[in-house]
């Protein structure tokens, strides 16, 4: 009578009232053979009872459905080594953490809310059906699929980018953006899965500026690190038009040379991803010198593992998990979907999964819908592979502590300069990591440079609001001139990776000094000597005169500057302040010399960050290559690719992917110039999967670049 027993049991423990005999109630039996071998015994022998489900995965049983006494002839039966009560579950509600924006517009008691400015948000769309977004959505167009409904991607390769980001911007509802009443524009540019192309953009640009938009913001990149790429330029044309447009740097760094088009533009306001004091789970391996964050994935459980855990290594995941019990399984990104990688190791026995990047940088990732106890999180590509040459193949275990963590920079956010400008990006940093926004269905906290930049876009229609005639020079000046420099260890972060700093909200409203331009870039030096000279404008905008002091930069072998040390300025008063610098090649180390000239009045310490370049340094001389077939022919295609500066030759080679055997030569160039280069070449039958290896010569250098390419007949 183990059925009758447990009823009791569960009578004593919980106060369960025991059915009466003419009930019918539904119970889990579990067997060690075959689930469907007990079905067919249970249909023969007790036809009565109704099979209310099956499972044969992770669980060998049937839930059965019956009258308590055809249950007791069940529970009987060799085959049945247990049985379960059917018991409710209910959601979980997780406490939501603070929305960032709210953090923001009650720490400086904002009274501007950007009422009567249009922000075009060009990127997956927008779910204008959302609660916090319909109020303040005001229309938009949809360039990849061209007509009126930009509504996000559902189905297949769902999209909510967009609307994180919109709501960043101006949701008002339960979240309140930066700019709660600003008018919304939707413009998606970026179709299933995110993907989008310059076309794509470039027309979603053009559909903001004749919309008359004030400020548009492009939560979106490539890693073409140069100023010459069509989105650039058309992200220039819109600034010249009157639009203040932001740029989100990129989520490549946290190397040098990252920042990618269209945030390479020279007058758009490029901002860098930084995060808040906070605390949070940090991946260890006991004696090793290394702590890497946790990201979880959108629609994981928290990362709570506290004790140390052995690591597995489970390639991409296409192979299938024996036992994974009791340890955390390491994936690299790429083949099958997050959820299928999550699910095998959910089924194995894991107690956590972690997936690492293909690609240098961290990544966005979402589970889709799949409800699993274990926490599924995202680490780079880098320290993904440390893991597992530290963990796995050194067989040290993991552990989770956790940390807490000062305002700083965030590692994925992509670093400046750019390439054959030499110009200075981001310009400034705003809220990137773990910020929760609006999403299709709900919120959900995500991290990005995507993330920090509708921060800005927000910042730049309040003032917009509050100085309607103010051009986008104007507001970029403001945002940059009040930014608060970031440190770490009591060192400011470098101008790549922070630009003029942190946006500082309530100073961009009640300035007390204003700088033009808001960095300097003296180029690149080549020659044995170099005497150059810049300008700063300084204006004082407020009703009383000041006294500025200026510093020059701690002093360097080789270098020499000439700075005035104060300058006095009337209210309302600009004045041209001339600054020399003079560099002896010689005495200065090849790459980038960079850092702050510091300026300071009665209120506040300001920082103009300043860039040159000595020689030549570690980017990449090609980048973004792309690759269409002719319409008319589909034996021609058509290239474009970034190239940073001139060489005397480039060849470029085809090889069969996977053998790499040499296929032939697409085309070479001869003294081709820095910038944008395209062109054309001729193929015979080529399908598949290829690379494309481009060879640079200069004298007697020769540098090789790899590309993958995929040739599809039409």
């Amino acid at each position: 009578m183990r059925l009758l027993h447990l009823f009791i049991l569960l009578l004593l423990l919980t106060g369960f009232q025991s059915p009466d005999e003419k009930d019918e109630v539904t119970i889990i039996i579990e067997t060690e053979e075959s689930s469907s071998l007990l079905k067919e015994q249970i249909e023969s022998r007790i036809p009565r009872l109704e099979i209310v489900a099956q499972y044969d995965t992770i669980f060998n049983g049937l839930a059965v459905k019956g009258r308590a006494q055809e249950l007791e002839k069940l529970v009987r039966m060799d085959m049945v080594v247990n049985q379960y009560p059917v018991v409710n579950y209910k959601s979980l509600q997780q406490e939501m953490g603070p929305f960032s924006t709210q953090v923001i517009r009650d720490q400086y008691n904002l009274s501007y809310t950007g009422k009567g400015i249009k922000v075009g948000v060009i990127d997956t769309g927008m779910d204008y059906s959302h609660p916090d977004l319909q109020k303040n959505y005001k229309g938009g167009f949809d360039t990849v699929d061209f007509d009126n409904d930009p509504m996000e991607t559902r189905g297949e390769g769902a999209t909510m980018h967009g609307s994180h980001v919109a709501g960043v911007i101006a949701a008002d509802g339960k979240m309140k953006g930066i700019a709660p009443d600003a008018e919304l524009y939707a413009y998606r540019a970026l179709g299933p899965g995110g993907i989008g192309s310059s076309v794509q953009v470039i027309a979603a640009l053009e559909e903001a500026v004749k919309e008359r938009v004030d400020v548009i913001n492009l939560s979106l990149g490539n890693d073409v690190n140069g100023p010459d790429w069509p989105t650039t330029h058309a992200v220039n044309r819109a600034v010249e038009l009157g639009v203040t447009v932001i740029v989100a740097a990129g989520n490549s760094g946290p190397d040098t040379w990252t920042v990618g088009s269209p945030a390479t533009s020279s007058k758009a306001i490029t901002v860098g991803a930084s995060a808040l004091p906070s605390k949070a789970p940090v991946f260890e391996i006991p004696g090793e010198d290394r702590h890497i964050p946790v990201q979880v994935l959108h629609g994981s459980v928290p990362w709570e593992l506290s004790r140390k855990y052995p690591l597995l290594d489970a390639g991409r995941g296409e192979e299938e998990l024996n036992d994974a019990s009791g340890k955390i399984v390491l994936f690299e990104r790429g083949e099958i979907p997050f959820q299928e990688k999550a699910f095998k190791a959910y089924q194995a026995g894991a107690a956590g999964v972690v997936i690492y990047n293909n690609e240098p940088g961290l990544f966005q990732g979402s589970l889709e819908n799949l409800s699993i106890p274990i926490p599924v999180a995202a680490v780079s590509k880098k320290d993904g592979e440390w893991l597992i040459q530290q963990g796995v193949q050194q067989n040290q275990w993991l552990e989770t502590t956790e940390t807490s963590l000062d305002h700083r920079m965030a590692p994925f956010s992509s670093r400046g300069p750019v390439t054959t400008t030499w110009g200075l990006k981001p310009d400034v940093v705003a809220p990137g990591v773990n910020i929760l926004s609006t999403v299709p269905g709900g919120y959900a906290s995500l991290q990005g440079t995507s993330m920090a930049a509708p921060h800005v876009a927000g910042l730049a229609a309040l003032l917009k609001e509050a100085h309607p005639d103010w051009a986008p020079q104007q507001i970029k000046r403001t945002i940059m001139s009040s930014a608060d420099i970031l440190e770490k260890d009591k060192l400011p972060y470098l101008p790549t990776e922070q630009g003029a700093g942190f946006i500082d909200t309530e100073e961009s409203f009640n300035p007390t000094l204003l700088i033009e331009p808001g960095s300097l870039a003296f180029g690149r030096v080549n020659q044995p000597l170099l005497n150059k000279k810049a300008e700063l404008k300084l204006t004082n905008p407020t009703n009383e005169s000041q006294t500025v002091h200026l510093e020059a930069p701690v002093h360097e072998k080789g270098s020499r500057w000439d700075i005035p040390t104060t300058v006095h300025l009337e209210p309302n008063e600009t004045k041209e302040v001339e600054i020399g610098l003079h560099l002896t090649k010689s005495f200065l180390k090849p790459g980038i010399h960079q850092g702050f000239i510091k300026l300071r009045n009665q209120e506040h310490d300001f920082h103009v960050p300043y860039l040159y370049m000595i020689g030549t340094s570690d980017y990449e001389k090609v980048s973004g290559l792309e690759l269409s077939s002719k319409w008319a022919d589909s034996r021609r295609y058509t290239y474009r690719f970034n190239l940073t500066e001139s060489v005397d030759k480039i060849t470029v080679d085809l090889y069969r992917a996977g053998t790499m055997l040499f296929h032939g030569r697409l085309f070479e160039l001869e003294d081709p110039q820095p910038g944008m280069v395209q062109g054309e070449f001729k193929v015979n039958d080529l399908e598949g999967a290829y690379i494309a290896v481009f060879t640079l010569e200069h004298g007697d250098q020769k540098e090789s670049y790899p590309f993958p390419v995929k040739f599809t007949p039409s």
